[in-house]
């Protein structure tokens, strides 16, 4: 994959460790240079710093160094909670240690098994261990792990520490279009243009939409709904597929031929990042709803909100006409998602096409675990509208 790969689509690498335990100098090791701050005095790492990269064998990754376990000083507690929120977007855990004991590793390493997130243990400044054999054989008995013994700081062990990296991680080839087109077919992307996004630019679903079309061997024909009419009369026969903004079901749907399947980019990252079912089972949830529920909808982009703003305006219009002024809507973006759900009815979620798929799952978990439904924007929003029946989910 190319450098351009968004952070969305790589293999999320963490580091975990003590203060001190070289995990910045392990950071620049495995990227080939300094994008962290080394020093030996406690607290350099203040916040999670990751760094693109690309992994022989295992091909585009993000590598995330986070601030020591131990972390005493005045901000410790604050920067633990961040390091903890790492773990929800973790494909692959390095712990590290520099001694043969440490309790905030053993921590994470039990962490990482309840999450099934594959884990590394490493062992690093062997040049300045007097016993490794001991110290390893150590090590792996107190964490139940194989034990790769590493120098960050000399570069002994990485080649062996990049191999248990691509060893460890079972990639799942997925496709956002999987089982709605094949090759050959004429696929129709109405898109309305995003105001937030930057000038002359496609937001990030459109982009990876028409990418992977073209690489499946399809024909993406694009428009705007205003343009929709004048684009499928210029058609020979009907596209087989049409895609479209959730926003734009209704105006879409008026003029989608009998023939054509409808869905939207929205359905389509939620199937890819998420879990479909789940969140159509969610949307019943609306039929348990009243004017004193309460509702939490997530985004995953921090974006400054527009006049037409999907999450932050429409839907709560839609839902507020539907249940009534007081309905209780709280709406939360980025990293900001919390960890007790139990106060809410429901959960919408956007598509999430800035997060990988664990940081998604991490979330419908958490929902799922507390008893709370969730859905995702699409699904939502062609319920809504009286589509949900007529509207492509899986």
């Amino acid at each position: 994959m190319a450098a351009t790969t968004p952070i969305s689509e790589r293999v999320h690498i963490a580091i975990f460790g003590r203060t001190n335990d070289g995990k910045s100098t392990l950071m620049n090791r495995l990227v080939g240079h300094d994008v962290a701050i080394v020093s030996d005095k406690p607290g350099t790492t203040t916040d999670p710093v990751q760094k693109a990269l690309e992994v022989n064998g295992l091909g585009a990754a993000v590598l995330v160094d986070t601030p020591g376990l131990d972390d005493t000083t005045e901000l410790g507690g604050e920067r633990m909670a961040r390091t903890a929120k790492v773990l929800d977007k973790t494909d692959i855990a390095i712990v590290l240690f520099s001694l043969a004991e440490g309790a905030s590793q053993l921590r994470i390493i039990e962490e990482c098994r309840i999450r099934e997130i594959p884990t590394i243990v490493v062992l690093n400044k062997i040049d300045a261990t007097t016993d490794l054999e001991a110290t390893v054989n150590s090590l792996s008995a107190l964490t139940k792990h194989r034990v790769i013994a590493i120098s960050a700081l000399t570069g002994e062990g990485i080649e062996t520490l990049r191999q248990a990296i691509v060893d460890s991680y079972k990639q799942e080839e997925r496709l956002i279009t999987e089982g709605f087109c094949k090759a050959g077919d004429n696929v129709l992307l109405v898109m309305p243009q995003d105001k937030s996004a930057p000038k002359g630019r496609l937001i990030q679903p459109q982009v990876q939409t028409i990418r992977e079309l073209l690489d499946r061997g399809c024909t993406p024909i694009c428009c705007t709904p205003d343009r929709m009419a004048a684009t499928l009369a210029s058609l020979a026969s009907p596209p087989e597929l049409i895609i479209t903004d959730s926003q734009a079901f209704n105006e879409v749907y008026s003029l989608k031929p009998e023939a054509s399947t409808l869905t939207s980019f929205s359905i389509l990252f939620a199937r890819y990042k998420g879990d479909i079912a789940l969140f159509v089972e969610g949307v019943k949830a609306l039929e348990r709803i009243t004017p004193q529920s309460r509702i939490l909808i997530a985004e995953a982009c921090t974006h400054t909100p527009q006049n037409e703003d999907i999450g932050r305006v429409k839907l709560p219009r839609l839902l507020r006409k539907r249940f009534g002024e007081e309905l209780s809507i709280d709406i939360v973006g980025g990293a900001d998602y919390p960890e007790q759900l139990g106060n809410y009815d429901l959960v919408i979620h956007c598509g999430a096409c800035m997060f990988n798929r664990k940081h998604v799952l991490s979330r419908i978990e958490r929902a799922r675990q507390q008893g709370v439904a969730i859905t995702n924007y699409g699904v939502i929003l062609a319920a809504l509208t009286g589509i949900l029946d007529k509207v492509r989910t899986a």
